[in-house]
């Protein structure tokens, strides 16, 4: 054994051979993560049958997907997985009808929340008892009337299957088609025309396309409108009794899990109203007692989801049921700990942790562990895309040195700029320019500065390859129509909320103090008092090679 710095001791059979890494950085593409994965209190909240929040909300990298995995592998049986890529939900919301009503206004919450339930009933069902041919459905379907026949109410809830016939034991994306497209003809009949596939349109017949008065255009939402609420969700809401008594036991205690809601599966027009439609669903589900519907969601479109336009004032029971997503640095280590270990048993290495690869702390640079951990968003994506780089540079080597951590911080910090590109795009257009107004920053800027570096920003509206015309307009609407003696907070909060939720910008009230980033304390930028007292702001460190950020006369390399 060889002995190190600080009284760490490292194996010579150790040695960071070529390709040893710690993982990959996405669930989907992590070998480690079954025999490595740490169990956290998010993990264990919605693992657990008895506790009730089941809304995963998290930053993208965060371990959402990894959560919903291990669940999977551990109860593999008791597991249903619904994709929304897989319910034909494009080709629902590019029908005509669809499309016609929403432009009208009408409301379509009944209508999404009857898809939620007929696909999420129906799935229950199929996995409960294997439902997988016509006979098979007809054997389920006997036995359960059987048990309910002294319950009236339960055999009407039951005869809403029937509708389905031959189409039960589809795929759902098969049945999801077959309720849209009625739901279709519905309208294109009340219309005066025939509404069926994406590319037809409406008749012009009537007064349903043709009338502009403020009256005929009431009473033609109206009329669409009831038959949005004259949907079979009466129904689907006894069948949920069913589902409880009748259908699920102890034995049979069924996770539903439901990820990838942040992909570009559907019109980002109604998104907002798909997405909150089936947190409606998930809570009408909540009291059936062994069943558990665990949905992952991004933090910025959870933000994003405007309950108030629609919702009915539901936010806060939905918030009730959210589990969001915070990692501690010594949770983090936790993991990086356990991969270390994994990935050295399988090379046929005695490895403890990681910190045997870290060298020894200095007074220059500080604390390894620290040192790489400062430059996270506390995200294990985070973590591991740095570590596996250190890695990389090291391979061969028994242990990292500081020279090696620096080499691959510059390729980590440009790959995090990439990554930040990606998640916020779909939502701020153009953010990729915004940031690059950052390079060369000062790592402590003064409100000089900073403003100087905002008012770039705010200034690519003039290019009209700016693709953020829309959103960076009202981040600086303040800016443009407030006269003489504003508050300097009040004309430039909204842009610097923006940048402080994606993690970019920090800010400190004193030079001494360090500066507070949105993992830290996510509604610091709400409140416009600690705003206006901010003096200094900071580039995340994540961030800092990536743009050239530049020290500031006196501070060492592991200050903030």
């Amino acid at each position: 054994m060889e002995r190190l710095g600080e009284g760490k001791m490292v194996a010579r059979n150790s040695k960071m051979r070529a390709g040893f890494n710690l993982g990959g950085e996405a669930a989907e593409l992590d070998g480690l993560l079954e025999d490595a994965f740490f169990e956290s209190g998010d993990y264990r909240a919605m693992e657990s049958k008895d506790e009730h929040r089941c809304l995963l909300v998290g930053r993208t990298g965060a371990g959402k997907s990894a959560v919903l995995k291990h669940i999977e592998s551990i109860h593999p049986d008791h597991v249903i997985r619904i994709n929304p890529e897989n319910l034909s939900l494009p080709y629902i919301t590019n029908l005509q009808a669809i499309r016609y009503l929403d432009t009208l206004g009408v409301n379509l919450d009944n209508f999404w929340q009857t898809l939620w339930r007929h696909v999420l009933l129906v799935e229950i069902l199929r996995h409960r008892y294997k439902v997988d041919s016509p006979a098979a459905k007809s054997n389920f379907l006997q036995n359960l009337r059987e048990r309910i026949r002294n319950d009236k109410t339960k055999q009407a809830a039951l005869a809403y299957l029937d509708d389905f016939e031959g189409n039960f034991w589809c795929e759902s994306d098969e049945r999801v088609r077959q309720i849209t497209d009625r739901f279709a003809e519905r309208i294109g009949a009340e219309g005066g025309g025939k509404l069926g596939g994406a590319g037809a349109s409406l008749s012009a017949s009537g007064n349903v396309a043709t009338e502009s008065s403020q009256e005929a255009h009431t009473e033609q939402v109206l009329r669409f409108q009831r038959i949005v609420n004259d949907t079979q969700l009466a129904r689907l809401n006894k069948m949920i009794n069913v589902l409880d008594e009748d259908v699920l036991d102890s034995n049979h205690f069924t996770y539903v899990l439901i990820d990838d809601l942040d992909k570009e599966w559907v019109d980002e027009r109604i998104a907002n109203d798909l997405i909150r439609c089936l947190f409606s669903t998930v809570y009408s589900l909540h009291n059936v007692r062994n069943l558990k519907v665990i949905v992952a969601l991004r933090t910025n479109i959870f933000q994003e989801l405007d309950f108030g336009r629609r919702g009915g004032g539901q936010e806060e029971k939905f918030r009730a049921l959210v589990q969001e997503i915070r990692w501690a640095p010594h949770s983090l280590m936790r993991v990086l700990d356990e991969r270390a270990q994994v990935s050295g048993r399988r090379l046929g290495s005695d490895v403890n942790s990681f910190g045997e690869f870290l060298p020894s702390s200095n007074s220059t640079m500080g604390k390894p562990v620290e040192y790489i951990l400062d430059r996270t968003l506390l995200r294990p994506r985070d973590a591991l895309a740095f570590a596996n780089e250190c890695f990389s540079v090291g391979a061969g080597k028994d242990r990292l040195a500081w020279a090696d951590i620096k080499s691959a911080e510059e390729t980590y910090s440009v790959g995090r700029l990439l990554a930040l590109r990606d998640e916020w795009k779909g939502t701020y257009p153009g953010i990729a320019e915004v940031v690059q107004q950052f390079r060369h920053a000062s790592m402590r800027m003064e409100r000089d500065e900073f403003q100087e570096r905002l008012d770039n920003a705010i200034l690519l509206l003039s290019d009209e390859r700016f693709e953020g015309a829309k959103w960076m307009t009202d981040a600086s609407a303040h800016i443009w129509s407030a006269g003489a003696d504003v508050e300097w907070a009040y004309l430039y909060s909204p842009l610097i909320k923006i940048l402080y939720r994606l993690g970019l910008i920090g800010l400190s009230t004193r030079s001494g103090d360090r500066p507070v980033f949105f993992n830290q304390d996510p509604h610091l930028i709400d409140r416009s008092s600690d705003v206006d007292a901010s003096k200094y702001f900071y580039v995340h460190r994540m961030y800092h090679r990536g743009l050239e950020v530049r020290a500031n006369a006196g501070r060492r390399e592991g200050d903030r």
